[in-house]
Order: C-alpha cells, then sequence, then structure tokens
C-alpha cells in the first residue's frame, strides 16, 4: 500500500496543457492561455490601370536585368582575374625585359675621342629607381601617372577623364588620350608580352606599329596585362622598366641613353630641368626630341616643372630654379654635322658590326669636328654670297690626309638625314680637266720633263666606230708649241690629248686605277679630257697620292671599332697608304706643276697668302660638272660642284666657285697654323725633248723624233710605271 502512497509523476499531457489533463477542471485556464490570433496579413494595393501594369512589367525587366548583370559581371570578374593570374604567372623575371631592341647601336667618335654621332638604338645600360636621380622618378611619375603608387594597374578615373577629353575635342572616345597608366604604358612597351619574330615582321618598326594598335579588345587585353605585372612585380620594378625601355627620340631606348644621349650626363646626375626636359619628350618622342628644338623643349620642361611642384614633388624654390636655368644640350649633341660622314663610315664598315648590329658597338673615325664646321661653314658662305638667291645648284666636298684620313666630309648643302644621298661618295660625275694630272704622273714617270714641249695646234683623231674627233681648248685659242708645265697651268686640251696618245691610254687608265680611279675608264683619246666618270672620294683620294710621294692611298675613316665594355678592339685601320704608283721625283715635279696652277693658271682664285698650294681645276661639256681639287703640304681638299639632274651651270668653271669653296674651307681649315711647305721639286735647266727650235716634223701625236732625252735618273722606288709598262706590253 505504501507503493499507493507515492506521488505518481506528471504525465505529458499534463506537461503539454500546464499540467491538467483535458476535460479535468482545465478549460477555464485553457481558454485563458489561448493564443490571441495573428493580424491577418497586409494585402499590396492593388494598381489599378495601364500605368500599374506598365510599372510591374518595367520593374520586372530591370530585376531580369540586374540578375543577368550580377552573373555577367561575375563571370567577367572571374575571366579578369583569371586572365590576371594567368599573365602574372608568366611574367619573366623584370631583368630579362630591361633590354628589348632587336639590333644593336653604333656610337661614332672622333680623331680625339669625342663622340659625334649615333646609329641604330642606343641604351644606356641598365638602370632602377633606386639607381636614378629622384627628380627623374618624379618628374616621370608627375606628368604620366600622378596615382601610379595608388591604383591597381588601371586608373578608371582617368580613362573617363581621357574618353572626355577626347569627345569634346570631336575625337573617338579612344583616338587621342588614352589614359593609360604607367603599368599599362610598359604593357605596350612589352607587346603584351609578344617577342619580334623577324619572320612575322617584316621590321621592328612594323613590330612596333602593330603592338600600339588601338581596339577596344586590345585596351581590354592591356589593361589585364597591367594587371598581371601588378601581381608579378612591385611598382617599383614597373617603373624600372618604363625608364628602361621607354623611347625619347634620336635613336635613344631608356633614360640612360637619352641622359648621355643629350646632356653627357649620368641618369644618376640629372637635374630637375633635365628629368623635366626627357620626361617631355615621352609624348612624341621623335617630334620633341631637345636636337630639333631646344627651345621648344624648354618650354615643354617648364610644364613638367609645374606638375612637379603642383603635387609637391618639387619645392618652389627649385622649380624657381629649374626654370630659371633650363637645360641645355652638351657639345656633342648639339654637332648636328658629320652625319654625311656617319654614314659612309657605316657603309664601308661590315654590315654585321655597322648597320646590322646586335651589339653596341663603338667606333673612333679619322673624322675632324673643326674640320667640317669649317667646311660647312664655307659652303654655306659662298652660296650666300656669290651664287644667286634661289639656286638648286648642289656641292661636295671632302677634306683628307695626305694618308688617306678622310677629315671633314660635306654631301650636300642641307644638313642630313641618316640614310641622304651623299654626293662626295655617291654622285659619280664626270672630272673634265682634273683627270689631266694622271696624265702627266705617266708622262714624268716616263721621264718627261716639265719643260718639255708639246704642240698646241688643232687636230683631230679618227677613233674606229666613232668618227673623227677634234676637241678643242676652253679659250677657243691655240697657242702652239708649249711646255708640259704651260699646259697643265692653262689646262690645256690638245697638249694633253697628244701626251696620252703618246705615252699610252692604257698606261694612263693603269696609272689612274692605281692611284685609286675604281671607274670604268674610256678607251678612245678622249680618255685625257676626263670624261670618264668617278666620285669626288675617289678623285680626292687619288691627288693624296700625288701629295705623299706617289704612292696610292685607300680613303678611310675607321680607325678602330670594338664592342662596347670591351678593351680589345675587334678591327682596326679600314685604308691608308698602299702600293707605290710613281716614283718620288715624279711625284714632286707633279707637284711643282700643279702649284703653278694655282700661282698663274686656272687655279688662282684658290691662293692662299702665305700658303704653297698645288691644285686642278675642271669643268666638264656645258658645265654640268665644276670640279676644284688642291692640297698644301698636309692636307688635299677636293670640291665638286654641279645640280643633281646633270644640268648645265651658268657661268662657273671649276677654277670659279668650286675654287673659291676650295680657298674658304682651306682659309678656315689653316687659320692659327704655321704654313707647311709644298713637297715639290722644280724641273732641272736641261735640254728639253721637243724644244721649238729642234725640227717640227716628228711621230704622231706632236713630239718629234729627232729631240735629245733628258738625262735619264736611277730609279730607286719599287714597283715604278716602267715595270708596268713592260708588263703591258708583254701582254702581263
Amino acid at each position: 500500500m505504501s507503493g499507493n502512497s507515492r506521488k505518481r509523476p506528471t504525465l505529458v499531457a499534463d506537461k503539454r496543457y500546464g499540467g491538467a489533463a483535458p476535460g479535468k477542471g482545465s478549460t477555464k485556464k485553457a481558454a485563458s492561455t489561448k493564443r490571441k490570433p495573428r493580424k491577418a496579413a497586409r494585402k499590396p494595393a492593388k494598381r489599378r490601370g495601364l500605368i500599374g501594369f506598365l510599372m510591374a512589367f518595367i520593374g520586372g525587366i530591370f530585376r531580369i536585368i540586374w540578375r543577368f548583370f550580377f552573373a555577367g559581371a561575375t563571370a567577367v570578374a572571374v575571366m579578369i582575374g583569371i586572365g590576371v593570374m594567368y599573365f602574372a604567372a608568366t611574367m619573366p623575371p623584370m631583368e630579362d625585359v630591361i633590354d628589348g631592341r632587336a639590333r644593336g647601336s653604333v656610337t661614332l667618335a672622333d680623331r680625339n675621342g669625342d663622340i659625334f654621332a649615333w646609329r641604330g638604338d642606343q641604351f644606356g645600360g641598365m638602370i632602377t629607381v633606386d639607381s636614378v636621380s629622384p627628380h627623374l622618378v618624379n618628374a616621370v611619375v608627375a606628368q604620366e601617372d600622378k596615382r601610379f603608387y595608388r591604383h591597381f594597374g588601371v586608373s578608371p578615373r582617368g580613362i573617363a577623364s581621357a574618353v572626355r577629353i577626347n569627345l569634346r575635342a570631336g575625337r573617338g572616345p579612344l583616338s587621342g588620350n588614352g589614359g593609360s597608366t604607367i603599368s599599362q604604358q610598359v604593357a605596350k612597351l612589352l607587346c603584351l608580352g609578344t617577342p619580334f619574330d623577324p619572320t612575322e615582321w617584316e621590321s621592328e618598326a612594323a613590330y612596333e606599329a602593330d603592338c600600339r594598335r588601338t581596339t577596344i579588345w586590345r585596351k581590354v587585353k592591356e589593361a589585364v596585362y597591367a594587371m598581371g605585372m601588378e601581381v608579378a612585380y612591385t611598382k617599383d620594378e614597373i617603373l624600372s622598366i618604363y625608364l628602361n625601355r621607354a623611347y625619347l627620340g634620336a635613336g635613344s631606348r631608356g633614360f640612360a641613353a637619352a641622359s648621355e644621349r643629350y646632356f653627357g650626363t649620368p641618369p644618376s646626375a640629372l637635374s630637375p630641368a633635365e628629368a623635366a626636359m626627357l620626361t617631355s619628350t615621352l609624348p612624341a618622342p621623335s617630334a620633341r626630341a631637345p636636337t630639333r628644338d631646344l627651345e621648344a623643349a624648354q618650354r615643354r620642361a617648364n610644364v613638367v616643372i609645374g606638375l612637379m611642384e603642383a603635387q609637391g614633388r618639387l619645392s618652389p624654390q627649385e622649380a624657381a630654379f629649374a626654370r630659371e636655368n633650363p637645360a641645355t644640350l652638351s657639345r656633342a649633341a648639339k654637332q648636328d654635322s658629320g652625319g654625311f660622314f656617319a654614314d659612309w663610315v657605316m657603309a664601308s664598315g661590315p654590315e654585321f658590326f655597322t648597320r646590322d648590329t646586335t651589339e653596341d658597338v663603338i667606333i673612333k673615325s679619322t673624322f675632324d669636328q673643326t674640320m667640317q664646321t669649317a667646311a660647312e661653314d664655307a659652303l654655306a658662305w659662298v652660296f650666300e654670297n656669290q651664287v644667286k638667291e634661289g639656286s638648286e645648284a648642289e656641292a661636295a666636298i671632302v677634306v683628307m690626309s695626305a694618308d688617306g684620313a678622310v677629315r671633314a666630309m660635306v654631301g650636300g648643302r642641307k644638313d642630313p638625314a641618316p640614310g641622304d644621298f651623299n654626293r662626295a661618295t655617291q654622285a659619280v660625275r664626270q672630272p673634265g680637266s682634273a683627270f689631266k694630272p694622271f696624265i702627266f704622273a705617266a708622262a714624268l714617270e716616263l721621264d718627261f720633263s716639265p719643260n718639255d714641249y708639246l704642240d698646241d695646234s688643232a687636230r683631230c683623231w679618227t677613233t674606229p666606230g666613232s668618227g673623227e674627233w677634234c676637241p678643242q681648248n676652253y679659250d677657243r685659242e691655240f697657242k702652239g708649241p708649249v711646255n708640259l708645265t704651260q699646259s697643265m697651268a692653262e689646262s690645256r686640251n690638245i697638249p694633253a690629248v697628244i701626251l696620252s696618245e703618246f705615252v699610252g691610254r692604257d698606261i694612263v687608265r693603269e696609272v689612274a686605277s692605281r692611284f685609286g680611279i675604281e671607274s670604268d675608264l674610256a678607251d678612245g683619246p678622249a680618255l685625257a679630257l676626263g670624261v670618264s666618270e668617278s666620285t669626288l672620294l675617289e678623285m680626292t683620294g687619288a691627288y693624296a697620292g700625288i701629295l705623299n710621294g706617289g704612292s696610292a692611298v685607300k680613303p678611310y675613316g675607321l680607325v678602330e671599332l670594338r664592342i662596347q665594355g670591351d678593351d680589345e678592339p675587334l678591327m682596326g685601320l679600314s685604308g691608308g697608304i698602299q702600293e707605290r704608283v710613281i716614283r718620288e721625283r715624279a711625284a714632286r715635279e707633279l707637284t711643282w706643276m700643279m702649284h703653278q696652277v694655282v700661282q698663274s693658271g686656272t687655279g688662282t682664285r684658290a691662293q692662299i697668302p702665305g700658303w704653297q698650294i698645288a691644285g686642278k681645276s675642271g669643268t666638264t661639256q656645258s658645265a654640268r660638272d665644276a670640279w676644284f681639287i688642291g692640297f698644301t703640304g698636309e692636307y688635299v681638299t677636293g670640291v665638286w660642284m654641279g645640280y643633281d639632274d646633270n644640268s648645265p651651270l651658268t657661268g662657273v668653271t671649276g677654277g670659279g666657285l668650286p675654287a673659291e669653296i676650295w680657298k674658304q674651307t682651306m682659309t678656315r681649315i689653316l687659320a692659327d697654323r704655321q704654313p707647311v711647305p709644298l713637297p715639290m721639286q722644280a724641273p732641272e735647266p736641261t735640254l728639253s725633248r721637243s724644244d721649238p727650235n729642234f725640227a717640227t716634223g716628228g711621230t704622231p701625236g706632236g713630239i718629234p723624233a729627232t729631240t735629245q732625252p733628258p738625262q735619264q735618273q736611277q730609279q730607286s722606288e719599287d714597283q715604278s710605271i716602267l715595270e708596268l709598262l713592260g708588263n703591258i706590253l708583254s701582254g702581263n
């Protein structure tokens, strides 16, 4: 019974209903705990009519568009992320993309070692943000991308601003301002990771033009590539790539090359004014190069200085100083002459080290900047003061040492661009009477004397297939018996032809050829009057052989070629004195005869007080070409004048304007120098061959057979013209 007295556990139902089972006195309590009915859900107000329907429809459309936009944006973001990570994973080490040139460079130095010209793409070596002047970093960031250190590779604000500017200017949204960040510019410089392939592009220029194409798809890819760089590289590394690969005009690739090219200053020492000027070239490097217009470059640099000051990258005091002391070009950068000489040296050297080099090459040359300036100033002075205004006549000048070292070269009246036509080396023209010294050289080598006489009388020659040829003297007169010296001084044609025929055309051609006239020489008697074509460089080099005592020279400009950074040269002199052509005595007597040309003959206009000068004028038929080539005791200078289209000159002979150009050039070159005597020898007063006191009858050519030959001279030099004559006659 005790079990009945125990307290019974509460039933589950009791728990559920508050301790009392339903139906047992719990009704009231249950009623009191009955939940209050919920308020009915608020029914949306019904939109009535057509407006309500349209609002509902438009809302539905917007919800659909939003869902698609959100999904599309998500997909685009995912694809961009994949692209960014792909490009980031494929980025090469920063050092591997610093120098992106497909070819090397050539730096040309003059005889003193001073740089005067550059060819190819210059690269001054790798630089980094830490190794350059901080002013350069500030100038580049201030102008190109002031938010560079804050964005993630692209700048939406910059793009929007650029589009707005382009549209206001009436251009397309992608034309003109691009709003590109420095990172995007580097992406473009790297051609979005596509290397140059010569089998795919015709040239490096075509490759770069393709890399600069602007399309919507390319801009998108450029932005993704830029963000990939932001992942792979630090900001300083991206900027370092830019500083090394940006083109800054005048063949300068990178700021290191440009700094040396324009200022002769390493990039670590750039001043604010210099840094600003370099940076100002970036939008249009070729057009804005300081060498084109220094004053305009200084004005543009002031704009960059203003940006640096406004952004707090330059103090007001530093900005004011930079404006008051603008950057100026170095002496080498100011040197805008020597282009014709540089092109000639480049063409005369091995192509794989000059025009097609993949290395950075240094060439030391024979060039003399002072002489070059003298030649250019002389030419300009003569055309300004002694040639009618508007004349299109051209002229060329070559200055050379006796060993063939070219010191100056003017290939035309205008400043050349690389590759321009060079009239000193490429114009092949008739030298006229300037060819005559080679006839007299052959005769003197065969023991003629300057005192020997020739018959200056009218006569004709018959050439098989050409009929009768009857040359005239320039003055249309005939003087009868004249000696070789007078014939040379007065440039008489008949005696020259007589002498050439008597000596033998083969001998004359061989002498001219061995002196350096490489052009084909005429076969007929007109050979003596210079109807065969030649270049000014060849003719000047041949005269150098007369000055040096009778040995041929090979004109040269290259002294030494080496790879940048190497101490040992890869090649040395490209020319110089060659084999002997005539004996020294013959050369000295010929020099004496040519001295008489300047003293009393057709070259008197070339006289310079206090100096001994030898030379020879030349004027071709109808005055289409006018020459004067002369020399002092040290230098030979050749001058040609004519029209490019071979039109006749008006009132010009070799002894006129060309001799004046020669005089003006050499007067400037010889200023402050001590006179150097000519290596000449007057003839001995012996009984001459063809003395007019002798009988006038004789051999063909007008030289009497009854005359006494001059006293024979002992020949000491090797390879004389007599040996040459024997070889020709024997058929060797």
